[in-house]
């Protein structure tokens, strides 16, 4: 019995100093490695999206889920940590953190519940670019993308996290991994991100400070209401497209659960209307009431303005409403040719006639002008003069074809047509062509916009004089 005691304590004690001459780094590798193959792409896309670096994200949601293993990360798809907070209208998840109440004791906490871990990231996202907490976070965002040091740093430095350690342990697993990789242009195929990615993937997000809902799935308003507990009376009160409650609801498409704003409180002071974009799609896109919206921009709620123009966000009315669709626009270069009843060019027209033999015409191409001299009937034999053939040379021939002088054989002879010089236009040169521009759409960065025509970001800004990554809705970028 001593004996087996004794070699019970052996295997105990051995089995311990065993495992702990295992490096800590080692022991839950193939779990971080699971992790970041299953979840780098969506940090990828969320990068190109909103600029938090997919690296940073990564070691982020390994670190605070546990590589996926922790009860928030199984429980509520929520990879980040993220709280409830005052203004979170979704689903909830209570566990023990941090929390205390007035006594000392510890109490649960109050997380955000996600329908899928895909929208936790781009949560995390929001989190970070929410405009309410700009003073806390906006300074990582005037940080170079690749800069993986300074934003693990800067998070620290923001609150995001108590542990003083926290920037080497993001750093630690960056570089044991090169996540670092995944910064950089062409690590997955881009996507043309207009409409940002969380709206297909998670229920409820924010614009304008404003709470609205968007399924991956049609929906009716009813179902809406039932979800995220509300009246469908209210849904019908904040969204003007809304009129019914068994509307059905298009995948993607914005309900917003609280009254819209008068005004934006973002940056951005007037959107540029892209193609088939009408005033309410500006509206639901920045959490605006309509009726503002058209107020302002002196239209009707049901005008469409026209593509290319701005259409104010805040602030004043403006002095002239904007051009509507299907209207001319009055700044429009027209080039007017002139044309006969046949629809054939005209290309040039008499300025000067005499009875003396000639025609003078104004040249306005490049092709020489053939002007037929008439004659008159000689008056010693009576016999006309030869004319030149009435029909005209065929198109394409260039120049007409070489006459000789004939003669009437009564020593009378015809005078050939006069051929005007063409005029030299000096030719277009193709080698310089003109330069195209880029008009920057809501979520876009530099990142993506570099990714989308194939440049690198330094060449971007060095090309449009930036000196900084910061851009705004409906600046434009040349790109060639």
């Amino acid at each position: 019995m001593t004996k087996y005691l004794f070699g019970c304590l052996l295997l105990l004690f051995g089995g311990s100093v065993f495992a702990s001459a295992i490096p800590s780094e080692l022991i839950f590798t193939v779990d971080q490695e699971r992790y970041i193959k299953r979840y780098k792409e969506i940090a990828i896309r969320e990068m190109e999206r909103s600029g938090v670096p997919a690296s940073i994200k990564l070691a982020q949601g390994i670190l605070e889920s546990d590589s996926g293993k922790s009860s928030l990360a199984r429980s509520a798809n929520n990879h980040f940590g993220i709280k409830c907070g005052s203004g979170w209208q979704g689903e909830e998840y209570y566990k023990k953190d941090d929390d205390y109440d007035d006594n000392g004791q510890l109490i649960k906490s109050c997380f955000r519940q996600y329908r899928n871990p895909d929208a936790s990231y781009v949560a995390h996202s929001e989190f970070l670019r929410d405009p309410a907490k700009s003073f806390r976070y906006g300074f990582l965002f005037r940080l170079e993308p690749t800069d993986y040091k300074a934003w693990a740093k800067g998070l620290r430095q923001a609150g995001y996290a108590t542990n003083p350690r926290y920037p080497e342990l993001l750093i630690s697993l960056i570089e044991r991994y090169n996540l670092n990789q995944y910064d950089t242009p062409g690590a997955v195929d881009p996507v043309d991100v207009e409409v940002p990615t969380n709206e297909m993937i998670t229920g409820i997000l924010r614009a304008n400070d404003v709470s609205y809902f968007v399924s991956e799935a049609p929906i009716s308003v009813a179902e809406v209401a039932k979800q995220v507990d509300l009246s469908a009376r209210r849904l019908l009160d904040y969204n003007e497209g809304l009129s019914k409650d068994d509307q059905q609801i298009p995948p993607g498409d914005r309900v917003y659960l609280q009254k819209k704003r008068n005004s934006y409180r973002g940056k951005e002071v007037y959107h540029t209307v892209e193609v088939g974009e009408t005033l309410y799609d500006i509206a639901q896109r920045y959490g605006l009431k309509l009726d503002k919206l058209a107020k302002r921009n002196r239209l009707q709620e049901t005008d469409n303005p026209a593509t290319g123009v701005k259409v104010k966000l805040r602030g004043s009315k403006i002095k002239d409403a904007p051009r509507l669709e299907g209207t001319p626009d009055p700044d429009a270069i027209i080039n007017e040719i002139p044309t006969d009843t046949d629809g054939r060019i005209i290309i040039d027209e008499p300025t000067d006639e005499t009875n003396t033999g000639t025609t003078t015409t104004t040249p306005t191409g490049n092709r020489p002008v053939v002007v037929p001299r008439p004659t008159t009937p000689n008056p010693t034999t009576g016999n006309p003069s030869t004319n030149p053939p009435s029909t005209p040379y065929p198109s394409g021939t260039g120049y007409p074809p070489t006459t000789t002088t004939p003669s009437t054989g009564t020593g009378t002879t015809v005078n050939p047509p006069v051929v005007q010089p063409p005029v030299n236009v000096p030719p277009t040169n193709p080698t310089n062509p003109q330069p195209e521009y880029h008009t920057v759409s809501a979520g876009e960065t530099l990142y993506a916009i570099s990714r989308k025509y194939g440049l690198t970001v330094d060449r971007l800004k060095q090309i449009n004089q930036l000196t900084n990554n910061n851009i705004s809705i409906g600046q434009q970028l040349k790109i060639k």
